[in-house]
């Protein structure tokens, strides 16, 4: 993918379940997205994810969104759709990447 200079790449964080074999691996939950700064869309996505498929259906969820008018309708679909161990971190580490993009976009 060629990247324009108004995307910018950004991070979420949040601590996986003990449980969980993400905190094994990772020790945290690491959402790192790219979005236009110009329309706010989410044009990539990754996640410190165990397996493909999981990192895969995130991204079918995240991608092509709108960071700051979507953001309620992606938690939603994510409570929906998405069953795995990480359901809340993933929500979690979502809402952190979308604050710290606010702050970005505020300055």
């Amino acid at each position: 993918m060629k990247l324009s200079k108004n995307m910018i790449f950004i991070t979420g964080q949040a601590r996986p379940l003990k449980d969980d074999v993400i905190n094994n691996v990772y020790q945290v939950l690491s959402l790192s997205l790219i979005i236009d700064r110009e329309t706010n869309i989410i044009v990539d996505a990754d996640c410190t994810t165990v397996m493909s498929l999981t990192s895969n259906f995130i991204k079918e969820i995240i991608i092509g969104r709108n960071i700051i008018t979507d953001i309620n309708d992606i938690e939603h679909e994510i409570r929906e759709r998405f069953f795995g161990l990480i359901q809340k971190p993933l929500i979690v580490s979502l809402k952190d990447a979308y604050n710290r993009y606010r702050m970005i976009c505020a300055k």
